[in-house]
């Protein structure tokens, strides 16, 4: 029984003293290869390792993250109005870690944990102008490294403030969680926001109560695929003192997936808003789907698509190759549901049902007038009565759909029974030929 103490104390010791070392360097391994990930998924970043002192029970490090010249990179110059500059600040990450199967030197910290794992971290972050100086940006990220090569990060932001030239900035706490497999190539995510609000002289904008998570997996195509869930109880709007707008609560479900290079997803969508006069409050409610895209068709028109410079526009060649793109995946063929598209009003909710599907055809001799052919689809519209003589009140125009039959009085409500099929639009039973193009 002694003999068997003692052995185990031993063991103990082992793990405790001599495993830093050997696990400090995978550690150093695994911080570098998950920035190298976060840099070759983004294609427009360039991660930079300007240390990393590698004792025995801790180490330290420095990163610094910079946009590659290219797209993003002027097109972030051209929000932030700084056309001209030839350089944007750099993201300075600087990280402690505490090695070891049993991490004892991380007690001496913030979160630290004896759970058993490659190490704990700590990270800092700073952004440094082009001309050297450096200013701290509030928060820490707290890591640790699983025995598999996993990575969990936790981004913690007290509640706090900023004021500067007449602008202030205020927050509340901020909680985010990232997970990375041991392959870099899958990952969940978790956050929340309590409240942010800037304001200025003349303007303000709050947001209140904003969470977020998911979980996104390579789908083989390129692209990823996954869920994504978010909420947010309130934006609010105000200039000079008055409430403009206010919008929430809000919240979306999206799920998307890949089955025989097929992709597929379904999203449900809430939102609602207060313009104030004449409109009043409006709540959006969608749920739709979409399945049988072509994956690799998918795929060249996401590559085409990130081809183009968000801040200069399409060229002419973009937008034939996007046209080309976007042909290739309607020739795929693909069913579109909107099993609910509302908008509730003070007057009334307009009910919406519209249902798609494009047959599925020859790449080759695809042409945009074929895909009128290729195309079935059937809606469904109800429009309360005194929704609508609130619509034509504002807008005498739109009294035309009446007259001229598309929508039709059934008892309280106005109707519409729209159908399109080998090319011919029905309306309420009524045939009308679409011009080809």
């Amino acid at each position: 029984m002694k003999k068997g103490i003692v052995i185990l104390l031993l063991a103990l010791v082992l793990v405790v003293i001599i495993s830093p070392g050997i696990v400090g360097r995978l550690a150093e391994q695994s911080v570098d290869e998950n920035l190298d990930w976060a840099a070759q998924e983004s294609r427009d970043l360039v991660v930079t390792s300007q240390k990393f002192d590698r004792g025995w029970f801790s180490s330290e490090g420095r990163h610094r993250v910079e946009l590659k010249n290219g797209d993003i990179k002027n097109f972030v110059k051209v929000l932030l109005g700084t056309e001209d500059a030839a350089e944007l600040p750099a993201l300075i990450i600087d990280t402690r870690i505490d090695h070891g199967l049993i991490p004892v030197t991380s007690m001496t910290r913030d979160k630290g944990s004896l759970a058993p794992g490659l190490g704990n971290a700590i990270s800092t972050l700073s952004l440094e102008q082009p001309d050297g100086e450096i200013a701290s940006i509030p928060g820490t990220i707290y890591s640790s490294f699983g025995l598999t090569g996993d990575l969990t990060s936790n981004y913690v932001l007290e509640a706090g403030s900023f004021s500067e030239d007449g602008e202030t900035a205020d927050w509340g706490p901020v909680d985010i969680v990232v997970s990375a497999d041991a392959a870099a190539t899958a990952f969940e995510f978790s956050g929340s926001l309590e409240s942010l609000q800037f304001s200025d002289d003349a303007e303000s904008v709050s947001v209140t109560n904003v969470s977020l998570s998911g979980d996104q997996r390579p789908s083989g195509y390129g692209f990823y695929v996954g869920d994504v869930e978010y909420s947010v109880d309130q934006v609010t709007l105000e200039t000079g003192g008055q409430q403009l707008m206010t919008l929430g609560p809000m919240s979306m479900v999206a799920e998307t997936r890949i089955a025989d290079a097929k992709l597929a997803g379904n999203v449900d969508f809430s939102l609602s808003t207060d313009g104030g006069p004449p409109f009043g409050k409006v709540d959006v409610i969608l749920q739709s789907n979409v399945s049988g895209v072509d994956a690799p068709a998918f795929q060249a028109l996401v590559e085409v698509l990130d081809s183009i410079d968000p801040a200069g526009g399409a060229s002419a060649d973009s937008k034939a190759l996007l046209q080309s793109a976007l042909k290739r995946v309607l020739a795929g063929g693909l069913q579109l549901n909107f099993d609910k598209l509302n908008l509730a009003t003070d007057q009334g909710t307009l009910e919406t049902i519209v249902n798609l599907r494009v047959k599925e055809s020859d790449t080759a001799d695809f042409e945009w007038s074929a895909l009128l052919l290729a195309t079935e689809a059937d809606a469904s519209i109800r429009v309360p009565e005194a929704l609508m003589d609130f619509v034509i009140q504002m807008n005498p125009q739109a009294g035309a759909v009446v007259g001229m039959g598309y929508l039709k009085k059934n008892g309280d409500v106005y109707e519409m029974q729209a159908a399109l099929k080998k090319g011919l639009l029905t309306i309420n039973g009524a045939p009308m030929v679409i011009p080809l193009p």
